[in-house]
């Protein structure tokens, strides 16, 4: 076979796996880079009577990381850290030492591949210990069977499915299923576009019509959230007032869910990358939206102008 085509036809897949490990497309990214690296030079030791490329490559990715996750801690959303703000107006100070959960940029892989990339049910898995997680990717999101995945992590079959069985109740228990695998609805489109149109006006009454009762926003790497109606409103009223109107956004995709790329005013004209939100529509509501305030995540997502 045609090694160096074989390996790199992969990539993509590898990297959600790992982003589903990981929480990171940064990390992602490397960790399949150094798989890639791995499997290039064992191949000449690969035995093709024994498991495919594709299985392979898998148990060279779930080893490379888990040997990354000994060093680390979870990635959470603010909302994992603790009770929602009630004070609208508190100071917007970054915790900079959270490593937090990441988006992932749909539109630079296939869209197979964005079942299960949801923000909810990957901050979901970053509960679960790292062979626990990797049990429930391989096993429910990539159908391997347990005597593949036993073979990959070096176990038997019966703790496979005992950890996955553990593995799925932790998960469940952390949330809801709409909000996990939210299914693809044109109309959810519509929302958001309504949502931008609310958006570049300012108009916060117009924002809120959009809106579940319970509304979660939350604004890593701020870990500050808040839920419902009236805290959402002041927010917006608040980030309106601080940054006056003219906003502009581009609407985007990550994890399989509606987003945009909001850009802020500048005193002088233009605009400047603000913050890539990204949301939870359930029956034309919008029930969450996590604001990621790191302006370098327009590069990730391959947005780089401003509108004018």
């Amino acid at each position: 076979m045609d090694d160096r085509v074989d390996l790199e036809t992969h990539r993509a897949e590898l990297t959600a796996y790992c982003y589903r490990m990981l929480g990171s497309v940064h990390d992602a990214e490397d960790q399949v880079q150094e798989t890639l690296l791995r499997a290039w030079k064992a191949r000449d030791r690969y035995d093709p009577t024994k498991a495919s490329v594709r299985t392979w490559l898998y148990r060279i990715a779930t080893n490379v990381c888990l040997t990354a996750l000994e060093s680390r801690g979870r990635r959470p959303l603010p909302s994992g850290l603790g009770a929602p703000s009630r004070d609208t107006e508190a100071p917007l100070r970054p915790a900079l030492d959270v490593p937090w959960l990441e988006p992932f940029p749909d539109a630079r892989f296939d869209a197979d591949l964005r079942a299960d990339l949801r923000l909810a049910w990957v901050a979901a898995v970053q509960e679960l210990p790292a062979r626990q997680r990797a049990v429930l990717v391989l096993r429910d999101v990539l159908d391997f069977s347990a005597a593949e995945v036993a073979q990959q992590l070096g176990t038997t079959v019966a703790a496979v499915n005992s950890a996955l069985q553990r593995a799925r109740a932790t998960v469940d228990g952390l949330g809801d299923a709409a909000e996990f695998r939210e299914a693809p609805d044109p109309s959810r489109n519509a929302t958001i576009e309504r949502y931008i149109h609310a958006f570049e006006a300012a108009d916060v009454p117009a924002l809120v019509k959009l809106l579940a009762d319970d509304v979660v926003m939350e604004m890593p790497p701020v870990p500050l959230w808040y839920r419902g109606r009236d805290d959402y409103a002041r927010f917006m009223e608040r980030v309106f007032r601080m940054h006056g109107p003219g906003w502009r956004a581009v609407p985007t995709s990550a994890n399989g869910q509606p987003a945009l790329a909001a850009y802020s005013p500048l005193p002088g004209g233009g605009h400047k990358a603000h913050t890539l939100q990204v949301f939870t529509v359930v029956d034309d509501l919008v029930t969450a939206n996590v604001v990621f305030a790191d302006p370098f995540l327009f590069e990730i997502f391959g947005i780089f102008d401003p509108p004018r």
